[in-house]
């Protein structure tokens, strides 16, 4: 029978544990959350505790592997919340096109739906030639599959309707071809996004970024990583530069939150003005 006086103390050490060994920090993520998802993955390992779980994850790197992706597990579709990208196309694309060049960084991308939407729609306002993107995330499975730019046709309806919804100027089918029951994106889209593995938790900003984008990974955060992301953002962008978050996220309660304007409260938009 599980303790449920101990069980904490067991999360605690598993976390302090993969940080030490292997430097992913969740010791910050909300923790409602990341309890939820140890526990998922304790019951579907068959491991009776997770005290029991520790040493496996120490010694074997696969089964931290697996640990790491069940507590990263991220769900996205192309286009997700399509008025973000109509707000984007309407607010902040004419300002991105005064600039000869401009840097994006898509923190937290996942496996590349949303980062892949970014760049149709520079792509439709023939903004991408100008764009260096760079897409991050810590979970290195999930960098693979966005790489790849490779996604199930069976989803393509319903990215579709997203792409139209986010005023896409022609058809989504410009920007993939269908192979093997498969959508495989443009590889001049691919050209011009840069992956690579990024925590946010641990590592260092970014230099000279016109746009942040970073959609649904703040609610994973307690209150001090979300203030640790927001000032490694706001380090990031270049004066006037952009943030966009997840639509049920916000810097109301980080102590940046002087530094930025609201520009769309639904789209959660917000223009770098100062410093906090």
């Amino acid at each position: 029978m599980m303790d449920t006086a101990v069980e904490p103390i067991e999360i605690d050490l598993l976390l302090e544990a993969v940080f030490r060994r292997y430097g992913y920090d969740f010791r910050s993520y909300a923790r409602a959350s990341i309890e939820r998802r140890i526990r998922q993955f304790q019951a579907l390992n068959s491991i009776a505790t997770i005290a029991d779980l520790i040493p496996g994850v120490l010694h074997d790197e696969a089964l931290f592997s697996e640990l790491a992706r069940t507590i990263s597990v991220s769900v996205t579709e192309m286009f997700r919340d399509p008025f973000v990208y109509r707000t984007l196309r309407e607010k902040v694309l004419p300002l991105l096109r005064t600039y000869p060049y401009f840097k994006v960084w898509h923190a937290g991308c996942a496996t590349g739906e949303e980062v892949y939407s970014l760049a149709i729609l520079l792509r439709e306002e023939g903004l991408l030639d100008r764009a260096t993107i760079y897409a991050t995330d810590f979970n290195e499975s999930a960098l693979a599959r966005a790489r790849e730019g490779i996604y199930p046709l069976d989803r393509i309806q319903e990215y579709t309707r997203n792409y139209q919804q986010a005023g896409g100027t022609g058809t989504l089918s410009d920007h993939y071809h269908a192979r093997y029951g498969s959508a495989v994106l443009d590889r001049k889209l691919r050209k011009r996004i840069t992956f690579a593995a990024h925590n946010l938790a641990t590592d260092s900003a970014f230099g000279e970024i016109h746009l942040v984008f970073c959609r649904n990974v703040f609610i994973y955060f307690n209150n001090e990583l979300q203030d640790h992301v927001a000032r490694l953002f706001l380090e990031s962008l270049i004066h006037g530069g952009f943030l966009c978050l997840g639509t049920r996220e916000s810097l109301r309660f980080t102590t940046v939150y002087s530094a930025f304007e609201e520009l769309d409260s639904r789209a959660k938009l917000y223009k770098k003005t100062g410093a906090p």
